[in-house]
């Protein structure tokens, strides 16, 4: 990944950061690197996260999904548990992976009626074994399954901890395994067997995911001056400071849109706490130029913006126009039109005075996926590091999980909050 942070500075954008400013925080920076090292070398939680290009074993996950060659795969988890699979999977072209993240009723239906169950790999994925949702969406899949005269046993993998409920079930029924990795919040488990797992069933080269991944491990430096990864946690943390305060990502490329659903959970779960941390948003270039860029370009100055795209890409050139009007579009190309339209909206924040980093990787293969993902994760860190925040916890979540669990029977002090809100009823 590289990282364009010229349109952040303070020369040309307001909130922007003054070169002098990132020199001084680079000396931050360094002591931050060390830190980070530290956690890395000795497997400390959460940083564990950022050794898993090494730690990974590919060949374990190939050996969970040998023998069935699945028309499709169903992933049944929810947050980190699926996101990231889901980025990997359509970031390099994979079809057939779908994912049950959510317990909407309808959408669960409306999956299930339409998969091919007797040719669907189950991909059920839960580091506890009791995540509420994951659990619920596995019985109701479940069920289909041996509703439409399939043995969920015969189709089944389990990622999960060393122990619980889900690792006692793979156990009684002799389900393939893959373990998720110890110290690794699932947010940051992308570069493990919970992200890469479908992608290997799918025929995906996690082997060049994972050396990409290397790829951006290696590439961390002292300096944000000489590392894209550190370069983009420290300007979004420096403009934070400053009050851009909201993080709108905008891949331009589809295959990227999971992508930026991944970031918004790494970065809100990661980063909120203490009354800190940027409130992601998502956008897709260019559609999302003909609305969410009025706001950006013209709303309150309270923005990063996060343009990002893969420098190569299959392309297709527009056929010749018989409309004066549209002769300018005649030998171009629709990678053409969407470069221009990236490069546009590029200039349009930034005569606007929009702060914006650019986020390039080479072409969307296993190699820049990997380290694309490597490379946000570490970003992510570092501007947790240089906000204080303990990036690898997510109190506020667990304080939800208990109050559902309350909420369905289970005895916990959450779920009063619910019982006893407050109602001011319009109806």
């Amino acid at each position: 990944m590289d990282a364009d942070i010229g349109n952040a500075l303070a020369t040309e954008a307001e909130p922007g950061v003054s070169e002098e400013s990132l020199e001084r925080l680079d000396d931050r920076v360094r002591r931050v690197h060390d830190r980070i090292e530290r956690g890395i070398d000795d497997r400390e939680f959460g940083y564990a996260s950022l050794a898993l290009p090494a730690d990974a074993d590919p060949g374990a996950i190939r050996e969970a999904v040998a023998g069935f060659d699945p028309e499709a795969v169903l992933t049944v988890g929810i947050g980190g548990s699926a996101l990231g699979a889901e980025t990997v999977t359509a970031a390099l072209g994979l079809e057939g992976h779908h994912t049950l993240d959510n317990v909407d009723p309808a959408e669960t239906a409306r999956l299930l009626e339409t998969l091919p169950l007797e040719r669907t790999l189950l991909n059920v994925v839960s580091r506890s074994g009791t995540t509420a949702e994951t659990l619920a969406n596995f019985l109701v899949v479940r069920e289909a399954m041996a509703s439409a005269g399939v043995d969920w046993t015969e189709r089944t993998v389990v990622t999960t901890g060393d122990a619980g409920p889900l690792a006692d079930l793979a156990a009684a029924h002799d389900l393939p395994t893959c373990r998720v990795p110890e110290g690794v919040p699932g947010r940051f488990s992308a570069l493990s067997a919970v992200g890469l797992l479908p992608a290997a069933a799918l025929g995906g080269d996690v082997e060049g995911v994972l050396s990409g991944g290397a790829d951006g491990r290696a590439a961390l430096s002292p300096s944000l001056f000489d590392c894209p990864a550190y370069a983009y946690g420290a300007v979004a943390y420096a403009l934070e400071q400053r009050g851009a305060t909201t993080n709108a990502v905008i891949p331009y490329a589809e295959a990227l849109e999971p992508f930026a659903e991944w970031f918004a959970q790494l970065w809100a779960e990661s980063l909120g706490k203490d009354g800190l941390g940027q409130t992601p948003a998502r956008a897709l270039g260019a559609t999302d130029q003909h609305s969410q860029l009025q706001l950006y370009r013209a709303g309150r100055r309270d923005k990063l913006v996060t343009l990002l795209r893969p420098r190569e890409r299959p392309d297709r050139a527009i056929p010749e126009p018989d409309v004066e009007d549209l002769s300018y579009l005649g030998g171009s190309s629709l990678g053409g039109l969407i470069d221009a339209e990236f490069e546009a909206t590029e200039a349009s924040l930034a005569v606007s005075g929009v702060p914006n980093v650019r986020l390039e990787v080479d072409r969307l293969d296993a190699e820049s996926v990997g380290r694309l993902l490597y490379d946000v994760e570490a970003a992510c860190v570092l501007a947790g590091e240089l906000l204080g925040v303990p990036t690898f916890t997510q109190p506020a979540v667990e304080w939800g999980k208990r109050a559902a669990r309350g909420l369905l029977g289970d005895d916990t002090e959450e779920a009063a909050a619910a019982t006893e809100k407050t109602t001011l009823r319009v109806d």
